[in-house]
């Protein structure tokens, strides 16, 4: 019996380069962008971003305990320079139900993920 699963899925937007080639300010402005995107959300979608730069220490806790996260520190990420200038234009969205999440400028430019 399946208790649950989880759905990953990744994109990028269209006229960016992928994360190894985007600069800090095309980060900020992708990161912009999805934030306004995320503010119409409704029903079951709506929900709340978290950039990385602002996140609390409660924040922050709340959303390792969550195993929503990311982090730096990946040497795979580090070895194609996606790890530079972090944490800035990165952030986390998840809805109230916590079943739905999109990452901001981890790996891919968004991680789509529903549970």
């Amino acid at each position: 019996m399946i208790v649950s699963t989880r759905i990953r899925v990744g994109r990028n937007l269209k006229d960016y380069a992928l994360g190894p080639g985007i600069t800090n300010e095309q980060r900020i402005e992708i990161m912009t962008r999805v934030t306004k995107a995320f503010e119409s959300y409704t029903g079951d979608l709506a929900g709340k971003f978290y950039s990385l730069n602002a996140l609390t220490e409660k924040q922050r806790k709340q959303l390792i305990a969550d195993h929503f996260l990311f982090k730096e520190g990946d040497r795979f990420l580090e070895a194609c320079n996606l790890n530079r200038d972090w944490p800035n234009g990165r952030g986390i969205f998840h809805n109230e139900a916590k079943t739905f999440l999109v990452w901001v400028n981890e790996e891919d430019q968004l991680r789509i993920i529903s549970m």
